[in-house]
């Protein structure tokens, strides 16, 4: 339970991602302290779920909660949430991503690389491009990006995947060069594991090889997406009035290693 419990009051936040991990976290942190989420997941199922969950608690949260189900970088998806938006977009946060299978480069199949790239990267900047004209017109809004502690470092993950987070920070960077001066702060998470249902199981031989010691030995036990979720929502809020451009690693100091 959030103790900032009307922190996000009358403000509408997009959340991609919304029915499972982090991006649910996220969703009922902001549900809690008071947002209007617009909520956006591939699977309808994992938002009817959710919806089912808060009409099933005792008291409810304060905030309101409209599911949109389709893919965040698909035309139809974004013309949705933007007539769900309406004129006074708040926040934005990109959740949503998925993970490659380890592969290297001389094992990446074309249909993975161009997958992982168009949901980790291509489809976030599709959403964020689609939702800056309203916060320019009403002068401000708080975008977080879920990058990862593979945009850290080489050993982490597989090719494609490493390649997306990296691309993340850069595409976080730039925004937050561009929008600034306009009351627009843009920002990245860096999680390290977490604990939710993304596929991550090895797809190479040769990855399992390199990566398995280093893995075994360096990477902090995972954290829930509730920990995470706090991260996201303080950068969303006027507690981080004053960040932009940052790249947050939330993986309990693994970044440290």
């Amino acid at each position: 339970m959030s103790i900032y419990r009307g922190r996000f009051s009358a403000r509408t936040i997009v959340v991609t991602g919304a029915g499972s991990g982090i991006g649910r976290a996220v969703a009922m942190r902001l549900l809690e302290e008071g947002g209007r989420v617009v909520g956006v997941d591939i699977d309808a199922g994992r938002l009817s779920s959710l919806e089912q969950e808060l009409r099933a608690v005792a008291t409810p949260p304060p905030g309101d909660f409209i599911p949109v189900a389709g893919s965040a970088g698909d035309e139809t998806t974004i013309g949705r949430v933007r007539a769900e938006v309406g004129a006074h977009a708040d926040g934005l946060a990109n959740v949503a991503g998925i993970m490659d299978g380890f592969e290297p480069a001389a094992e990446i199949q074309n249909e993975t690389w161009d997958h992982v790239l168009e949901v980790n990267v291509s489809s976030l900047m599709r959403l964020t491009r689609a939702l800056l004209p309203e916060m320019l017109r009403h002068g401000g809004g708080s975008i977080v990006n879920v990058s990862s502690e593979a945009a850290q470092r080489g050993s982490a993950a597989g090719t494609p995947y490493t390649t997306s987070k990296f691309a993340v920070n850069g595409f976080t960077l730039s925004t937050a060069f561009f929008y600034s001066p306009h009351g627009i702060r843009c920002n990245a998470v860096a999680p390290g594991p977490v604990l939710t249902n993304i596929d991550a199981r090895f797809h190479s031989e040769h990855a399992r090889a390199r990566l398995s010691p280093l893995l075994a030995t360096n990477v902090p036990p995972p954290a829930q997406p509730e920990e995470v979720a706090a991260a996201i929502c303080w950068l969303l809020s006027d507690d981080a009035s004053n960040v932009s451009g940052a790249i947050l690693p939330v993986d309990g100091g693994w970044a440290a290693v």
